[in-house]
């Protein structure tokens, strides 16, 4: 072939594949994601995460993704969120894994205490380091991605040094920080977020751990008057897909989740939620009764020797897992130190 003809005919092939990428991209049947949470749909978190998350979604498949939201336990219990991706009810979920305490030994890390302090970095370490177990530990389901809030305790009376726990009635916010609470000698309070004003109101619990915009969010406010300030826990999440839904999509719109359910989206919620929910504190400190109880150095030293023993029960429970906890756990501290996001 004269070459002169052959610069021309490549750009012609080049063009002629990729305007077929795009019509089969076109062409993709709309699907329908059923995504279900449990929050109220006016949180916090579905403004800054799951609707941008779904406006991204929708417009790099060209519109062929239709993303439906079904919160507030529409489809099932909070508790119950990972299940029902697993058997189809929803083909996406938001998980908290601690509120099936054991049942998800690795992810539970992310909610040992003191271990992370900011929501943003914190969530990209804690998704990058679990990606190497989440296929084996939640198999039933493709994983999309991990994040965390960061939590203290909420009360009805001041707390400032772990012995005062003794005796209480705590919610708590997960497995692990359940662990912690019986730890230090408390009752807790098994409920999920909706139903903790509830407990609080009825006398059921004393306090709570939760996030600090959240206490207003869901009106808790209203039950609790003093907020310790410290960095106590965190709470993980995971947002899981039915794996018939994802293997029955088209190539072009397994790229879409894929690139959605990402190290970078991760991150991007962790800090968009993660922030939103650290501003409750200053709007706390402005509303009429409450008080921010602050924690001197000697006292804070005082709580993580206190909870030092659930560090050493994690490890024992990723041993039980097959996995080497103290190597893990130090992986995880590694890339937590790594993006500055440790305590």
């Amino acid at each position: 072939m004269n070459p002169k003809f052959q610069t021309p005919l490549r750009a012609v092939a080049v063009a002629a594949l990729a305007f077929a990428a795009l019509g089969a991209q076109a062409q993709d049947k709309t699907v329908e994601l059923k995504f279900a949470h449990w929050l109220p749909g006016t949180h916090p978190l579905a403004k800054t995460g799951f609707e941008p998350w779904a406006k991204s979604v929708e417009a790099a498949s060209k519109g062929s993704i239709k993303v439906l939201f079904f919160p507030a336990q529409q489809l099932g219990k909070a508790a119950d969120h990972y299940d029902m991706a697993r058997d189809g009810i929803a083909d996406l979920t938001w998980v908290n894994p601690g509120y099936q305490a054991g049942r998800f030994p690795m992810i539970a890390v992310g909610e040992l205490p003191f271990l992370i302090a900011k929501p943003g970095p914190g969530s990209a370490a804690l998704d990058h380091w679990y990606r190497k177990y989440a296929g084996t530990e939640m198999k039933d389901v493709k994983f999309c991605f991990a994040h965390v809030h960061v939590g203290t305790i909420h009360s009805k009376a001041p707390i400032t040094d772990p012995g005062q726990l003794k005796g209480m009635k705590i919610r708590s916010a997960n497995g692990t920080v359940a662990q912690t609470m019986t730890l230090l000698g408390a009752t807790n309070v098994q409920v999920s977020a909706p139903e903790a004003r509830d407990a609080l109101d009825k006398g059921v619990a004393d306090a709570i751990t939760f996030p600090w915009n959240s206490i207003i969010t869901f009106g808790i406010d209203k039950a609790v008057k003093y907020h310790t300030d410290m960095r106590l826990y965190a709470s993980d999440f995971v947002w899981v897909l039915n794996k018939g839904w994802y293997d029955k999509l088209a190539a072009g719109q397994k790229k879409v989740i894929d690139d959605h359910c990402s190290n970078e989206w991760a991150g991007k919620v962790g800090a968009a939620w993660g922030d939103n929910e650290d501003s409750g504190e200053g709007k706390m400190e402005k509303i009429p009764g409450h008080t921010i109880v602050k924690i001197t150095p000697a006292q804070l030293d005082a709580w993580k020797k206190a909870t030092e023993p659930v560090y050493t029960q994690w490890v024992a429970e990723a041993g039980k897992a097959g996995v080497n906890g103290k190597q893990a756990l130090d992986d995880l501290k590694a890339e937590l130190a790594t993006r500055k996001a440790g305590n």
